[in-house]
């Protein structure tokens, strides 16, 4: 056993019976983020399919920017 895990149960043990809990809660917080850190997002899934009114979007705000100028 490692000097700080010896220290970290010696401190365990002067926690009051009642504060147990929240101790535990906490160390199951710490432990489920390293598996959250591991876990692959994909991405493609918000990726929308492109259509056609989204690529004339270029020309359509360059329409509108040179409208406004007159």
């Amino acid at each position: 056993m490692t000097a700080l895990r010896k220290s970290a149960i010696e401190e365990l043990e002067k926690v009051p019976e009642d504060k147990l809990a929240v101790i535990i809660q906490f160390i199951h917080k710490v432990t489920e983020e390293g598996a959250v850190r591991k876990k692959v997002w994909d991405l493609e899934q918000f990726v929308m399919a492109p259509t056609e009114r989204g690529q004339d979007a270029d020309a359509y705000v360059r329409e509108l920017r040179d409208n406004d100028r007159l």
